[in-house]
Formats: C-alpha cells, structure tokens, sequence
C-alpha cells in the first residue's frame, strides 16, 4: 500500500497542498518574547560571531601594521616597544602575496588555455552530446501545432542567420 505523504505526481502535489489550510498569524507587538525569531533559537549564529571577530582582528591587525610601518623608531621606542621584525618586511610580505597572486590568476588562464580546443577544432561544434535535426513532420490539425523535437542547429545555418542578411 502507497503511503498517503509519498508524493508522485504533480497531481498528488496539488491535492496534497490543497489539504493544507491557510493560516495568517499576526504577533502581538506588546509581546517581548517573540521579538526575536522563533522561540528556541537565542542569541547570533556562529557563523555572524566568527565574521564580527574576523573584521575586528583584521582592523586591529592592519592598524598594528601600519603603526609599526610608518612610526619612526625613536616613537615606537618612547612608547615602550622595543622588539619587533625589520622594515624590510613591511614592503616584503605584500609586494609577495600580490605576485603570488597575479601568478596564480597567470597560471589559471594558462591553464584554460591549455584545456580549451583550438577554434579550428570541430570538437567547438560538435560534442558527445550533438543531436542532429530529425525529419519531422507535424499533423496540421486545427491551430495545435507541435513543439518540434531539440535538436542542434547547424553551423551552415548560424552563417546564413548572421551574415547573408548584412547590407
């Protein structure tokens, strides 16, 4: 015996969501309790605790960097620092991680590049997946006409669209 939830059918669909009555509910807007979201759920996701720390420790670190870049070592010494890595760093470590990056994006394309036929190739036209157009021939009954079976349109065809029609 089928089960009276299973759904198979668009029809089963239907008649299942027509099962279901409507309701509309309006919260009380004296009701402290249900301000926040449904009852149970409390507090921030974590994933909104991990992105409030996540920018606050980059401002914090991208102000620490650039007090230390910048300051003249006689301020950094009045204030009480005395250890901290070369200056040489400091025009280092980012001129590295932007080559590294425009490296990566340059390997990518090459890459791509690599990968993709050459545009004289027929695998740019044809594929596994290429169906060619099929006789049809619909029964012209009244004004029902047929949707004709998908079919790829040929390349000979695509020219004749685009190019013989230019004055």
């Amino acid at each position: 015996m089928e089960d009276s939830c299973s759904v198979s059918s668009p029809r089963r669909i239907l008649s299942l969501s027509k099962k279901r009555r409507a309701s509309v509910t309006f919260q009380d807007p004296d009701d402290k309790s249900s301000r926040f979201g449904h009852p149970g759920e409390h507090g921030p996701k974590p994933s909104e605790v991990y992105g409030f720390v996540g920018s606050i420790t980059t401002v914090v670190a991208t102000a620490i960097f650039l007090v230390w870049a910048y300051l003249p070592e006689s301020w950094l010494h009045s204030i009480g620092i005395f250890y901290y890595p070369s200056r040489y760093w400091a025009l280092a470590v980012p001129t590295y991680a932007m080559v590294t990056i425009v490296l990566a994006l340059g390997f990518y394309l090459g890459l791509n590049f690599m990968s993709t036929p050459s545009p004289t190739s027929l695998n740019t036209i044809y594929d596994e997946f290429s169906r060619e157009p099929t006789g049809f021939e619909p029964s012209m009954e009244g004004d029902d006409q047929p949707i004709e079976p998908i079919s790829d349109i040929g390349i000979d065809r695509i020219n004749h669209l685009m190019f013989n029609d230019v004055k």
